[in-house]
């Protein structure tokens, strides 16, 4: 047997062991532990950095970071989700079938995760604490761009998973042929979650029979529609372009209606924010920097068809001040974020108030967004009976079911 197959064997045994575990004391200890740690991290981080400093492009280098305001994200994001209830195990539905026959719906995990990820080592603890508050075991994979920080990481975390001896529930992966093997275990993976490039997304996908959560694009616009209040328009649009241009949320398309009256003072808020316009250009790229495509639409309907036949179902907003076009908006734009008045920004775990994710869902599963614990369990049946067959309930003198709702 394999290293990567004994890795995936003893992550499958942890995720038993996990079941019983406290697992808000460990999520405590995790965080106290990346507190306790953070000089080795940035020490690590600062030798990746200087390794892909002239060979990164500047989107990558900008994910590579992992600096203090970062962690101190990451970190309060861990204690965010220990003060959350632990909901494995939690009766979503109780249907009585017949008399003594119970029928339950119960929230449970889905079980091994291998989650394979690009630069951004901050998603290492992020995932492992969204992995241990919902029952699951993961294993991961990071970019040899960030080697030295995912190695950090993955040993304070580790060390403090060993206290509570579930040291196996997080573990690393290191070569790009165990990730091909990896993908091949669909016997003990239940989930791959990507978080990457388009490419990597793509590649992923047609080489698993896992099933695959994760986005391959990440187009975002913002329409500003005719009554759009100018200040509005400005901070929003300004906002989901520049908070964090290398992100799957930033804005890559601004649509406006020509006959919002201020399209030249919008324009030019964002030229003196350093952003490069594309006008009428480049519909449907994700530049992941300073550039934005500009496309003039002469109404709302029109926003909408752009945005079907250019998105890629991840977020879009709307600024106006006319509630019937936002409430049609937000109807009938079909992505995983709909926002009025509001930047695309807001597309984030931790923003959402899930404390991290694991990544951005664009499919039309169990889970779309933000993916957070929730997205990360799925739910089982527990029947409870005295004796009960089903032959009870067919034939000619057949018992009826109650079917009667409890919860």
């Amino acid at each position: 047997m394999s290293e990567t197959r004994q890795q995936a064997q003893r992550a499958k045994d942890a995720y038993f062991k996990l079941q019983t575990a406290d697992r808000t004391a460990i999520l405590r200890d995790l965080a106290e532990a990346l507190r306790t740690h953070s000089a080795e991290i940035f020490a690590a981080n600062a030798q990746d950095l200087a390794a892909a400093k002239d060979t990164l492009s500047k989107p990558l280098y900008k994910r590579l970071v992992l600096d203090e305001p970062k962690l101190r994200d990451v970190i309060d994001g861990i204690e965010q989700i220990a003060d959350m209830d632990d909901t494995v195990g939690r009766v979503l539905e109780e249907t009585e079938l017949d008399e003594g026959l119970l029928l339950k719906k119960v929230k449970t995990p889905i079980g091994v995760i291998a989650a394979i990820f690009e630069s951004r080592p901050d998603v290492v603890p992020q995932i492992a604490a969204l992995a241990i508050r919902s029952g699951n075991t993961v294993l991961l994979k990071g970019g040899r761009e960030a080697a030295h920080t995912n190695a950090a990481l993955g040993n304070v975390i580790q060390d403090a998973l060993r206290v509570h001896d579930i040291a196996d529930a997080v573990q690393l992966v290191s070569t790009r042929e165990e990730v091909a093997e990896l993908l091949g275990m669909d016997d003990l993976i239940r989930l791959v979650v990507p978080r990457g490039s388009n490419e990597m997304v793509r590649s992923i996908q047609e080489r698993t029979k896992i099933p695959v959560l994760g986005h391959s694009d990440g187009i975002c616009h913002v329409f500003i529609d005719e009554s759009a209040d100018l200040e509005k328009a400005v901070r929003i649009a300004i906002d989901s372009k520049t908070s964090a241009p290398s992100a799957c949320n930033a804005a890559e398309t601004l649509l406006v209606h020509r006959r919002f009256p201020e399209i030249d003072k919008l324009l030019g808020s964002l030229k003196k924010a350093g952003v490069d316009l594309r006008m009428e250009s480049e519909f449907g790229h994700e530049f992941l920097d300073l550039i934005l495509s500009i496309h003039i639409v002469g109404s709302l309907d029109e926003a909408m068809d752009h945005i079907r036949k250019f998105g890629s179902s991840h977020t879009d907003s709307i600024v106006t001040e006319d509630s019937a076009n936002a409430q049609r908006f937000l109807r009938e734009v079909d992505s995983a974020g709909v926002y009025w008045n509001a930047s695309t920004h807001f597309a984030d775990g931790y923003r959402y108030g899930l404390g991290a994710e694991v990544g951005i869902s664009t499919n039309r599963t169990h889970a779309r967004g933000p993916v957070g614990i929730d997205g990360l369990m799925i739910y089982k049946y527990q029947l409870i009976g005295d004796g009960h067959i089903a032959a009870t309930y067919k034939g000619q003198n057949a018992r009826p079911f109650t079917h009667r709702r409890r919860i």
